[in-house]
């Protein structure tokens, strides 16, 4: 399967779809999922035009794990979960929805349940107030 340019995330780097922007520097973006499984999911893309893992540059794929991380220790003291799931899907049989690399981070709380994925779309304003907080909780 080659490079889809039309894929959402696509599409969102080119401005041509909306998203609920946490961060973004010239080599990733990160933004919160709009059919999170739990409150606070969170997403790092590559603006590298990589559909999975194995297309994407060394050097993209460094960037992206370590904007993961800080991601992740915002959305840890954002969000104040039991645990940090950090997930990544590589083509269909594995899970993979959208064929543009990208990371989850999803907050867990110990005996909830998350919700199925691409299910469900949440609350814009909700959103929106969660990019803030990550906002304001992100360090360097």
């Amino acid at each position: 399967m080659t490079y889809d340019s039309n894929n959402i995330f696509a599409k969102i780097l080119r401005g041509e779809a909306p998203a609920h922007i946490v961060h973004e520097d010239d080599k990733c973006f990160c933004m919160m999922d709009v059919m999170p499984q739990s409150t606070g999911h969170t997403l790092i893309i590559p603006r590298e035009p990589a559909k999975d893992i194995f297309s994407v540059s060394d050097e993209g794929l460094q960037h992206l794990i370590l904007q993961t991380r800080r991601i992740a220790r915002a959305v840890d003291t954002v969000f104040q979960p039991e645990g940090v799931m950090i997930m990544q899907l590589n083509r269909a049989g594995a899970g993979q929805s959208v064929f543009h690399l990208h990371f989850h981070v999803i907050p867990r709380w110990g005996g909830w349940q998350q919700r199925f994925h691409a299910r469900d779309l949440a609350d814009s304003e909700m959103l929106a107030d969660h990019a803030m907080r990550l906002r304001e909780a992100l360090i360097d």
